[in-house]
């Protein structure tokens, strides 16, 4: 285990350490950065922003992936190898990519506006880009692979005997997916809602390219502050409560939900 431990402690604790340092020492020791996040309005709006738009995206993830992860966990075949496909295929192209091809798709006079407009919904184009809905659609596809493969691993691993027996013994399917699938499914239900959620709280790169300055997410908002304002210490301070968000969602996760008997651990 050396060699993943020097990689972490090299590539990310250091770094971190660092950054953080800055927050607190410059241009002397002090808390005042960490003061400004707290008293000012305007920063608390991008936390709650922040905070809101990483929830409808796990949400919306949630909705799409797990009929996709239960239609994967019981197709065989060449419909299962096609499933697949579709699913980790958007692995092979950059964020980026898929981030400009919603912004052509969303534009004015893009494929979706015309859609529109051909069928008539709307008469005139209307304003899709540079709008929380676009930042959370496009995230949500960007994100959805995260939160189909696991899932997909919990159901792959349900018996279909289950199924049967419940349907044997009076289950229709409805009760049958809420008593028996649903809850051998949670931890991956639970773990790809924990990797989706802390992935787009600090998301950058959709948000930058679709949102507006109105829908600033803390990504974006400590990159503002680094490359415009040239404004480290207050930066840093962003990426510490950032940081400490993340880390109290992590353990609440790991304390109210007991992810860990989830993923088998202890009794």
């Amino acid at each position: 285990m050396a060699p993943f431990f020097v990689l972490l402690v090299a590539a990310f604790l250091w770094p971190l350490v660092n950054l953080l340092s800055i927050s607190f020492l410059e241009p002397h020791p002090t808390l005042e950065h960490y003061e400004r996040v707290v008293s000012n309005p305007v920063y608390a709006r991008v936390l709650w922003r922040t905070f809101a738009i990483a929830l409808t995206v796990t949400a919306l993830c949630l909705a799409l992936a797990f009929p996709v992860a239960l239609l994967m966990a019981r197709s065989r075949g060449p419909m299962a190898i096609f499933i697949t496909a579709c699913v980790v295929l958007p692995f092979w192209s950059s964020v980026l990519v898929r981030t400009a091809a919603w912004a052509v798709l969303l534009q004015r006079h893009g494929l979706i506006n015309e859609g529109l407009q051909a069928v008539g919904i709307t008469s005139e184009p209307i304003q899709l880009l540079y709008t929380r809905g676009a930042v959370v659609v496009a995230m949500a596809h960007v994100l959805l692979p995260f939160m189909v493969l696991p899932i997909y691993g919990a159901l792959r691993n349900i018996p279909q005997d289950l199924s049967r027996a419940a349907a044997i013994l009076g289950a229709g399917p409805l009760k049958t997916f809420r008593e028996v699938i649903l809850p051998l499914a949670l931890p991956g239900v639970i773990s790809g809602t924990l990797l989706v959620f802390l992935t787009a709280l600090g998301y950058f790169i959709t948000p930058a390219l679709l949102g507006s300055p109105q829908e600033m997410m803390i990504a974006t908002l400590i990159s503002q502050q680094i490359r415009e304002m040239l404004d480290w210490p207050f930066a840093a301070a962003l990426v510490g409560v950032l940081t400490l968000f993340v880390t109290a969602i992590t353990l609440i996760f790991s304390r109210v939900m007991r992810f860990d008997r989830l993923m088998g651990g202890g009794a």
